[in-house]
């Protein structure tokens, strides 16, 4: 399938781009109008876009279905000031209340049964149970155009964050799977980011990687070792020296199984190191696939 934007209806480019561009985290954002009334309204356009200045941006777009915008954006342009609050399993029910569309007068921590805690340093409130509020100062409105599915980039500079001691590890750092985060996909669809959906890349920042272009050819022409496989490889800083055989069980019958058939013998040979670099292994793949 390919697509250009303005052949297709714009809602129906709207829930393929969602689907596509996911999963994406949720702005929980808490506003006051210009008489104090609250607002709370979540939104998946958001991100953080660095550190110093700590700035965040979150978009409430215009309406696809009747170009109207949302209450949120009326609030952000009164009164600069919004508090975006983090969404986790535990409230991801709540927060999914909240996006009701209610008159402008109802209060959704109200109906969404969220507690409603005052701000150090600006006028929203904050959620008291998400586990990390931010509270931003709204430096600009960036109006991408003035039709419906058009955004709005609210961009906001963090005053002071709060974060719950519970979601922390002892190194005093965020820990995945206590604080339980969701995001949002196409359609009707949320993730869960904690448990066997977590899993850590190292990162190649101390030295470079020799690069899946300097993978041996056989290695790297493997009918077996899939792409994530050979990046492991890659990001290895050199191609180790193998002086011996491994002690290994299993890669100790293969050879003794396929003695006599070169062909099979890569093939289960490359298979134990696919399954050692799907572990995380890439030691011992080497000495595998070297051998």
């Amino acid at each position: 399938m390919t697509i250009v934007p303005g052949d297709i209806k714009t809602a129906q480019l709207h829930a393929y781009l969602l689907g596509s561009v996911a999963p994406r985290p949720i702005c929980f954002a808490s506003t006051i109008d210009s008489e104090g009334n609250a607002n709370l309204s979540p939104f998946s356009f958001f991100n953080v876009f660095g550190s110093k200045p700590p700035i965040l941006i979150f978009s409430p777009a215009r309406r696809v279905r009747d170009n109207t915008i949302k209450h949120t954006l009326e609030n952000v342009y009164d009164t600069k000031e919004v508090v975006i609050n983090i969404v986790n399993y535990n409230i991801v029910q709540q927060m999914s209340l909240s996006s009701c569309e209610y008159p402008k007068n109802v209060d959704e921590f109200t109906k969404a049964g969220f507690t409603p805690i005052k701000s150090d340093l600006v006028k929203p409130f904050r959620v008291k149970e998400s586990p990390v509020q931010l509270e931003c100062k709204v430096l600009q409105v960036m109006e991408t155009g003035t039709e419906g599915g058009a955004g709005n980039l609210v961009i906001c500079e963090v005053v002071c964050m709060h974060i719950d001691d519970a979601v922390l590890n002892e190194q005093g750092q965020i820990d995945p799977n206590k604080i339980d985060l969701v995001a949002r996909m196409g359609g009707d669809y949320y993730c869960r980011a904690s448990g066997s959906s977590v899993f850590t890349v190292a990162k190649p920042n101390t030295t470079l990687g020799i690069g899946v272009d300097a993978l041996p050819a056989q290695i790297r022409n493997s009918r077996i070792l899939t792409g994530n496989n050979l990046g492991s490889l890659g990001n290895s800083s050199s191609i180790p020296v193998v002086a011996e055989l491994i002690n290994d069980a299993r890669f100790t019958e293969i050879l003794r199984t396929y003695t006599h058939d070169a062909e099979a013998r890569k093939t289960a040979l490359h298979q134990y190191a696919k399954d050692l670099l799907d572990a995380g292994n890439v030691e011992t793949a080497w000495q595998v696939l070297l051998a």
